[in-house]
């Protein structure tokens, strides 16, 4: 990967809406291709542009990838499986070549593309603690996929050999024609007994039935990246369904959702707390003891005359992912005491005398809201 995130790549302000992303795009995936430029480094060169395009055009994917950084989410990304491809640890995502097909007549070099088919993609789902979606960990996930066939190689054969298919002459396709009042129509279809490869097992294997896949559950470590939110997916490579025979596996994607926090809720890269104080802390000021969510005990000073539901910030005790983190937002609730000591009732009477009220009489001070009710 070259220096630089993907804006860099394409040339672009990260705040390029989708056409200026677009065309960016196609002027240097035209400069690049490899059927056009052949200097040296040219075909990593379009793959890392294909690449950053794949991300930036996807709402969902660019809103993770702005949310969490470009190292947490090129490293998140990415999977150890060997039986993984494709550029860099992403899907190839040709959906904005139309206009760089027809450039190139047609594709690369002019013909369709076909061979075997890619494993399908896995999607599961992970709950997180908030503490660990605030931090980052990792966690040791079980998957049930389907790989190769370890008694055949992934060949479906006893003899690990492939012949042409019989239904098909090893073309893979069917091809069916019928005539109408408007002439001649052809059908073209992928063949139902090698499904499009070309070729069957010699000799069926009887691990497998002749499949070339097997299913089994492995376990894996998943790094979770710091500020990762609910809703957010992480891909892990090469984990998802085998494919056919020299196609590359499909991808795991883990969507992450973050478990409620019984003292703390998240509001972007803000925590917030309630801290309750009596109506004597309000009105004289004070001063509490914060615990954050990483168990610091952090000393808050509380101003006289503060409202109910005033929220006070402690910088930094946030979400901390990338640059400067969150802030914590602690909001003040007033508690109002139920039951009062004869002593503590006697001085409310007397706050309630020198603010020109009458004991038991209701509304007009300010702690009159306080007493008159048991």
């Amino acid at each position: 990967m070259v220096a630089g995130d993907y804006y860099e790549i394409l040339g672009i302000p990260k705040n390029a809406d989708e056409k200026e992303i677009k065309k960016a795009y196609r002027n240097l995936a035209r400069k690049h291709h490899p059927d056009v430029c052949k200097e040296e480094g040219a075909e990593e060169r379009f793959k890392q542009i294909n690449e950053a395009y794949s991300v930036l055009s996807d709402p969902q994917k660019r809103a993770q990838y702005d949310h969490i950084g470009h190292e947490s989410f090129t490293h998140a990304s990415r999977g150890s499986y060997a039986g993984g491809g494709g550029f860099g640890g992403f899907s190839t995502d040709f959906s904005g070549f139309g206009d760089i097909f027809d450039f190139f007549g047609g594709g690369f070099g002019g013909q369709r593309q076909t061979g075997p088919r890619s494993g399908a993609d896995l999607l599961m789902r992970l709950q997180v603690t908030l503490e660990d979606a605030v931090f980052g960990t990792e966690k040791e996930i079980e998957v049930s996929h389907t790989e190769p066939c370890p008694d055949c190689d992934g060949t479906g054969s006893e003899t690990k050999k492939r012949v042409s298919c019989t239904t098909c002459g090893g073309s893979g396709q069917l091809r069916q024609m019928s005539q109408t009042i408007f002439g001649q129509f052809v059908r073209m279809s992928t063949c139902p007994d090698c499904r499009g490869a070309g070729k069957v097992p010699e000799t069926r294997c009887h691990a497998c039935r002749g499949t070339g896949v097997t299913q089994v559950r492995r376990k894996i470590q998943v790094r979770i990246p710091a500020g990762i939110d609910s809703g957010m997916r992480l891909r892990m490579e090469g984990y998802g369904e085998a494919g056919d025979i020299g196609a590359e596996n499909g991808d795991l994607f883990i969507e992450i959702q973050v478990q409620p926090h019984d003292r703390f809720t998240r509001h972007g890269d803000n925590l917030e707390m309630v801290a309750e104080i009596t109506p004597a802390q309000a009105v004289a000021g004070s001063e509490i003891t914060v615990e954050t969510l990483d168990k610091k005990q952090i000393d808050l000073t509380i101003p006289p005359g503060i409202q109910h539901d005033t929220a006070l910030k402690i910088p930094g005790e946030g979400v901390r992912r990338r640059g400067r983190p969150g802030d914590l937002l602690v909001r003040i609730a007033v508690r109002i005491p139920r039951q009062l000591s004869p002593e503590l009732r006697e001085l409310y009477e007397k706050i309630l005398e020198i603010e020109g009220s009458k004991a038991g009489q209701e509304k007009k001070g300010f702690f009159s809201g306080f007493m008159g009710k048991k």
